[in-house]
């Protein structure tokens, strides 16, 4: 009886063996729903991974701990998040390339690597179906369709990391060493007016620039190529469900706000194709949508919908969300970074704009989507309408072309300028 139950075990474990995960996985999640599959998925994964670490222990030869040890580093140099080497390698007009954002594979081999990155990529929250209706043409719209967003894209030891990056260029473009167009730091003449924008890509105007180029993407003009720690994002992002892989981003434009910086009401030019993503860093926000927003004074505004950006979360901006409502970032409270990625129009770009290959053919992860929440804005009980914070100034505050300078246009006017308390303060953040 013994015998004849041990070679059962040993048959059922060699039929185990023969049969592929995803049938095994298939098997046992039939007549599931989706996020009861993701669920199964993500329990088997971390199942997995506790076994690979009880193996990790478990290595030892007769030279005692040398062997178990070396298994235990080649697994730490397998898993661990590199550090970035920024200003030593990126110079102007490099594209040198640093490490990656994570070593998880992008060629679908089952490594636990892939398997770590499938179990963050289903812990991801997902806030999509944003609703607010307003009147437009006489027809009642729901202005926010096509917004998303996601929390828990980029863990707190690689937002670190970006950061620390983003400080690094901002460092080389005060030194001059990024292209003339990339970087621009304007003066800070009034309360909501000086963002630091760095620009990868392409060159952007927001206003008519002192060549009479319009708004839009200057075709003739270049800047810097997008960073290799920023195509990791995009990667990241592409691969993990947030943003589609027929709408890879190709450039982006880096946001530096000091307490008091704001973004008036807009709506992104047509020169990049939907959608597009907003990152955020260092300090929670309001960004505030509305077809109809209202500009109270300097930094201030007023919109029916408000929606918080929590740090290290990815904004999707699409559809309505992107085309009828306006958007808006009121004076932040305190140092924040932004970094908006794009996909350029393919009739709009530089004319001397070459497609980087690291960006084709990004492939998404193989998984069910879970922790989708839908919010409703015209329920009184949800909804988050933005509250401006009342200064005894009263300023009128006008959008004007000096609101969005053309970028780079402050460089001579900056010469003067190179040592101001504001900048020592970036420099030993």
């Amino acid at each position: 009886m013994t015998g004849e139950l041990t070679r059962w075990e040993s048959d059922g474990e060699s039929l185990l063996q023969s049969l592929e995960r995803d049938e095994i996985f298939e098997y046992l999640s039939e007549g599931f729903c989706r996020q009861c599959k993701s669920l199964l998925q993500t329990r088997i994964h971390s199942l997995v991974n506790q076994k690979v670490r009880e193996r990790e222990i478990r290595p030892k030869s007769n030279n005692g701990d040398i062997e178990g040890s070396r298994f235990l580093n080649r697994q730490r140099q397998e898993t661990r998040f590199t550090q970035i080497p920024v200003s030593s390698s990126w110079r102007k007009g490099s594209n040198s390339h640093s490490q990656s954002l994570n070593n998880s594979s992008s060629d679908g081999r089952d490594s636990e690597e892939e398997q770590n990155e499938h179990i963050r990529a289903s812990q991801v929250v997902r806030e999509e179906e944003f609703v607010y209706f307003e009147r437009i043409n006489g027809k009642p719209t729901n202005v926010l369709q096509g917004l998303e967003l996601h929390t828990g894209v980029f863990n707190a030891q690689e937002q670190r990391k970006i950061v620390e990056c983003v400080y690094d260029l901002q460092t080389m473009g005060q030194r001059g060493q990024l292209r003339e167009r990339t970087y621009s730091e304007p003066r800070k003449w009034m309360r909501g007016k000086g963002r630091v924008t760095i620009q990868f890509g392409c060159c952007y105007n927001y206003a008519v620039d002192k060549n009479g180029n319009p708004p839009g993407i200057v075709r003739d003009e270049e800047v810097d190529p997008l960073p290799s720690l920023f195509k990791k994002m995009i990667k990241r992002m592409v691969r993990w469900h947030v943003l589609p892989p027929s709408c890879i981003p190709n450039s982006c434009i880096v946001n530096i706000y000091e307490e008091g910086d704001c973004i008036p009401p807009h709506i992104d030019h047509h020169d990049f194709v939907r959608p597009f993503c907003t990152v955020s860093f260092l300090t929670e926000c309001n960004i505030l949508f509305g077809s109809n927003l209202k500009i109270l004074s300097p930094g201030e505004f007023w919109g029916p919908v408000s929606i918080p950006l929590p740090v290290g979360s990815v904004l999707i901006l699409n559809g309505n969300g992107a085309d009828i409502a306006k958007h808006c970032v009121p004076a932040v409270p305190a140092k924040r970074i932004s970094i908006t990625f794009r996909k350029m129009d393919d009739s709009k770009m530089p004319y001397r704009f070459l497609l980087d290959p690291e960006l084709d053919g990004i492939n998404p992860l193989d998984y069910s989507l879970a922790n989708h929440k839908k919010v409703h804005y015209n329920d009184k009980s949800t909804s988050r309408e933005y509250e401006p914070v009342r200064t005894r100034s009263n300023n009128s505050f006008v959008i004007e072309k000096d609101d969005f300078p053309p970028l780079g246009s402050s460089r001579a006017a900056m010469n003067g300028l190179r040592v101001s308390k504001d900048r020592s303060r970036q420099r030993n953040f």
